[in-house]
């Protein structure tokens, strides 16, 4: 068993810092954060899905212990995402399941897109392809150079209160884990979360809504019954990409694992058991 073995690996442009929880000999499930997360994010599930997975989380670029050794580029999802099969490589990994979260679902799915020989399942937690049109992605880099600006100028507590005050946070607002939330959202550099939002931010990235027809790779997607914005989302990729399962979550929001893991540790188990049905 692995306790929750914690590395660092160096390698081209990444520092990756990243654990291990469970038996090797388990299917591998990585785990991908969301925005101004870690991979500790997902511990309360992954403690029990660790029981029959070997469960791997990692720190994305600009969040966490993760350092990025090259240029500003290296941020990008393109090379996130090639960096992260490097990573896999290094680890021996040739295929897993992978679950992505907001913003670590964006990069999940492309991930998917791209190497799909890599990925027995993916489940995709609040997650998106992208916005579909040049207009609604140039409002939304203005939006997301906006915030880098006041990651990199305003006092960092008061921009995250003033980030999880969103409507999309809503639910969140009355967990008792919120507090805990923000403290460990604190742990990260404000300045490396600016050049994540730039270069990885939802502006920056390319439409993966025409790709979705072609996918082959089941998905899973999960959804708060809270969350419109999102349900829409993920009702239409499930319509589009025949492969694709959609699950509403009853009385949660964006944040799903952490507002009821244990109906998403039940879904996620369920849908990779039938990997080897």
């Amino acid at each position: 068993m692995f306790p929750g073995i914690q590395i660092l690996m160096n390698f081209e442009n990444y520092n990756v810092h990243y654990y291990f929880r469970g038996n090797r000999s388990q299917p591998i499930l990585l785990f991908l954060h969301g925005f101004l997360g870690n991979s500790q994010d997902f511990s309360r599930v992954i403690s029990v899905l660790s029981q029959q997975f070997c469960c791997l989380a990692v720190d994305l670029p600009g969040h966490g212990k993760t350092r990025v050794l090259g240029s500003e580029e290296c941020y990008t999802l393109s090379n996130t995402a090639q960096g992260l099969i490097e990573f896999l490589n290094h680890l021996n990994i040739d295929q897993c399941f992978i679950v992505g979260y907001s913003m670590g679902g964006r990069l999940a799915l492309y991930m998917t897109l791209e190497f799909p020989a890599r990925f027995q399942r993916v489940i995709l937690e609040s997650a998106s392809p992208g916005l579909k049109t040049e207009r609604e992605r140039s409002l939304r880099l203005q939006a997301d150079e906006q915030r880098a600006e006041e990651l990199e100028t305003s006092n960092f507590q008061s921009f995250l209160s003033n980030w999880y005050s969103q409507p999309l946070f809503q639910s969140l607002q009355n967990h008792t884990d919120l507090k805990h939330l923000i403290e460990r959202r604190l742990q990260n550099n404000p300045e490396e979360l600016a050049k994540s939002l730039r270069q990885m931010g939802t502006g920056k990235q390319p439409s993966l809504w025409e790709r979705l027809k072609q996918n082959k790779i089941p998905l899973l997607l999960l959804v708060g019954e809270y969350d419109q914005k999102f349900r829409t989302i993920n009702t239409e990729i499930a319509n589009i990409c025949p492969v694709a399962h959609l699950k509403i979550i009853p009385k949660t929001g964006h944040n799903i694992h952490l507002e009821n893991s244990t109906a998403w540790v039940n879904q996620v188990r369920q849908f990779c058991a039938l990997a080897g049905g």
